[in-house]
């Protein structure tokens, strides 16, 4: 209550939302004397109807009720809220208490495998996750625990073989021990390990509590910074803006030099061909202008008189073929001549016309009438 989540020793797990949800953690000496409020928080699923619950949790110190002598216990066939379940837990006890006999026996951790860096299992089989369970005793390990630290049984745990242990079948009619994994510790030997800390390279003296600036701090003016920030790039660019345009406006060769080192027989070469691309582009745009003089009217073969063009200036000739056929019978002029005999023969012009232009040919030469 009044944190945004649970003490770090304690966890919660739940599998799926039809099933029991499990606390379960152990309280470190820093907690003892402090209760620790749990605000449980649920509603309905079907009407949505929320309840609220407080549990109470009374930290006491077990220095009163020494257990020196600990073993941690690796069950393969379990998982954590499997273990935590009272009869189950119960019948654990009662197994290593049949193993060790001891006047009295605690239960002192409980922690799932995946919380010491284990796999999540493969879903079949029904395998599990495993779980860690440490006891505490107050007499000495029995000789059964003490057969995981012979060398025989050390030499088969190191080829990843199971040791050869005793009493495992008291185990093993429900709980599957991992003895290799087994951790025996006697707390009346341990030495205490505190070394005072010698300040040297590496670690910062202590510098007491830290104390944040107060609020009547004096407010800086950026304005000149702003100014300074923004001044030196712009005159550097405009700077370099200036170079550029000298270079490129300021110094350029011009015309005049380039003509005077082309060879001239090159400029009038271009010139030329300026000429006439200006001369074929204007005769595109303006199509009005006089007619080529190969486009003019001939002269009428036998009387001599000029003969008009056959189309006006805006007749549209684009669609007109480039030689017209003999079929264009029309155009044909029939001219008698005498022939020594006496008789005649008629000579046939046709009159052509290549791209609008009429033209006279003569085609063939008739039989004697």
């Amino acid at each position: 209550m009044g944190y945004p989540d649970r003490p770090g020793w304690l966890r919660y797990i739940q599998r799926t939302p039809y099933s029991d949800g499990v606390l379960y953690g152990s309280p470190t000496a820093e907690n003892v004397g402090k209760p620790t409020i749990i605000e449980i928080t649920a509603y309905n699923r079907r009407t949505f109807e929320t309840a609220r619950h407080n549990l109470i949790i009374n930290i006491m110190s077990a220095e009163e009720f020494p257990l020196p002598y600990q073993a941690e216990f690796f069950i393969k066939n379990m998982n954590v809220e499997e273990i935590l379940a009272s009869e189950v837990l119960g019948d654990f006890l009662g197994a290593v208490k049949n193993v060790w006999q001891p006047e009295r026996l605690n239960a002192i951790n409980i922690t799932s495998a995946l919380d010491r860096g284990g796999r999540v299992p493969l879903p079949i089989n029904d395998m599990k996750e495993g779980v860690y369970v440490m006891v505490g005793a107050d007499v000495a390990f029995s000789s059964c625990l003490r057969e995981v630290e012979n060398p025989q049984n050390q030499l088969r745990c190191s080829q990843e073989m199971e040791p050869v242990i005793t009493c495992d079948k008291k185990f093993r009619t429900q709980f599957y021990i991992d003895w290799c994994k087994i951790s025996l510790v006697d707390k009346t030997k341990q030495v205490s390990t505190y070394q005072e800390v010698v300040r040297g390279e590496g670690i910062l003296p202590d510098g007491g509590e830290y104390k944040p600036p107060s609020e009547s701090l004096k407010s800086r003016d950026y304005y000149t910074d702003f100014l300074v920030t923004l001044a030196v790039p712009s005159a550097v660019a405009l700077v370099l803006f200036l170079i550029l345009a000298y270079i490129m406006c300021c110094r350029r060769e011009g015309v005049e030099k380039r003509n005077m080192q082309t060879p001239d027989i090159q400029l009038v070469h271009h010139s030329s061909i300026q000429k006439s691309t200006k001369e074929l582009r204007d005769m595109s745009k303006n199509r009005e202008i006089a007619w080529p003089l190969s486009t003019l009217p001939v002269f009428h073969p036998v009387t001599g008189e000029i003969i008009p063009p056959l189309h006006t200036d805006n007749y549209d000739s684009t669609n007109m073929p480039l030689m017209q056929t003999q079929q264009n019978l029309p155009h044909q002029t029939q001219i008698p001549q005498q022939q020594t005999t006496g008789d005649f023969r008629l000579t046939t012009f046709q009159r052509f016309e290549v791209n609008g232009i009429p033209e006279e040919r003569k085609l063939t030469e008739a039989m004697s009438l």
